[in-house]
């Protein structure tokens, strides 16, 4: 066989490890330590087939003229993710129902599975309905129910004459998580909002009400009492719980040391290597402490470290047809959400097969 027939093997074996990898081979391999390749191969599918998508997350649709971002996968170190399947993820699981509950990022990792789902089974009928906070993708041939739940605090706001008051030890809410299969919950950027973008006026704890606290300490309260609501009202055995990481936002530059850098727009590269060169976020060490308090199981979606690499992946300026707000906080579609829910995949199957 001459040169180009060996490279050309070389390739075709390669594309077809990542199609058919085994994620079994992920044992004892943290899948959410590695760097990002580029892969021809990707984006995994094309956002134009779906019609669904949030018109902020649609970034090609909205002018954004470079595509490399697009072609970036996600590698681990010492093993690799089996490629997303959508057929197979529809019929592992048939009958079963999947939430996202938590607010904006949970909305953009929701569309991205729905995107991924009906790409890859274009012709099976689906159902897509919302009432009021509550977003359901069905395939009805399958009773797959994948969902979203606005819900930006997973605690309590409620109005009183004082005014809206955020509740650090209430959660009514969490009735709608009884009975779902998999909760994928998610929480962080609101807490930090302020002035007109403050969604509550007072912020109650017990008997106490505070007109204001360091946002972190809140979180941290406001967590312990998702933590302890999943442990007293879930049972495992019939519902798997997964907490997605803090998804980070690139507003400025110089936080991985491009002080010339204004906020994430003409971005078109990660950043190279393994780990962030601001190092770790806050909140995701909360986060991590409370999952570690809890006596019932909850899967970390440790997306953090690999969506701060992407600076490139937030829509910028293409978040709203070209216009001049910048939004470095959101992802745009295709693109790192896509990570996020091959992560996912990899956990539910893993859990299955073991």
């Amino acid at each position: 066989m001459d040169i180009f027939g060996i490279s050309t093997l070389v390739i075709v074996l390669s594309l077809l490890h990542h199609v058919h990898g085994d994620v079994t081979s992920t044992k004892g391999c943290d899948i959410f330590q590695g760097k990002w390749v580029y892969d021809a191969s990707y984006p995994l599918y094309n956002s134009a087939k779906c019609s669904f998508i949030e018109k902020e997350f649609d970034c090609l649709k909205n002018g954004r003229p470079d595509k490399y971002y697009l072609k970036y996968r996600w590698q681990p170190t010492g093993c690799s993710l089996t490629r997303f399947n959508g057929q197979d993820f529809l019929q592992r699981f048939r009958g079963k129902s999947i939430m996202f509950v938590g607010d904006s990022l949970s909305l953009n990792q929701w569309q991205s599975l729905t995107c991924m789902l009906h790409t890859a089974n274009p012709h099976t009928p689906y159902k897509l309905f919302r009432i009021g906070g509550l977003s359901t993708f069905t395939f009805p041939a399958y009773n797959v129910k994948v969902m979203f739940s606005r819900n930006a605090f997973l605690v309590d706001i409620i109005a009183t004459k004082a005014g809206r008051v955020l509740k650090l030890d209430s959660i009514e809410s969490g009735k709608m998580w009884k009975g779902i299969d998999f909760l994928i919950f998610n929480t962080w950027h609101w807490w930090l909002h302020s002035g007109r973008k403050q969604p509550w006026d007072l912020i109650q704890e017990g008997n106490r009400l505070y007109k204001d606290m360091d946002r972190l300490v809140a979180y941290k309260k406001g967590l312990n009492t998702w933590a302890r609501w999943i442990d007293t009202n879930l049972d495992p055995k019939k519902t798997r719980v997964f907490f997605q990481g803090v998804s980070p936002d690139h507003n400025n530059g110089g936080d991985w040391g491009e002080p010339t850098a204004k906020h994430c727009e003409g971005q078109m590269r990660p950043v190279v290597g393994h780990q962030y060169p601001a190092g770790s976020h806050p909140a995701e060490l909360v986060v991590e402490r409370v999952l570690h308090s809890m006596s019932k199981p909850a899967y970390l979606l440790n997306v953090t470290t690999l969506s701060q690499l992407r600076k490139d992946g937030h829509p910028s300026v293409y978040g709203h047809g070209g216009h001049r707000d910048m939004d470095c906080s959101h992802w745009c579609l295709a693109g790192v959400p896509d990570t996020w829910n091959q992560l996912l995949y990899a956990a539910l199957i893993k859990r299955k097969t073991n």
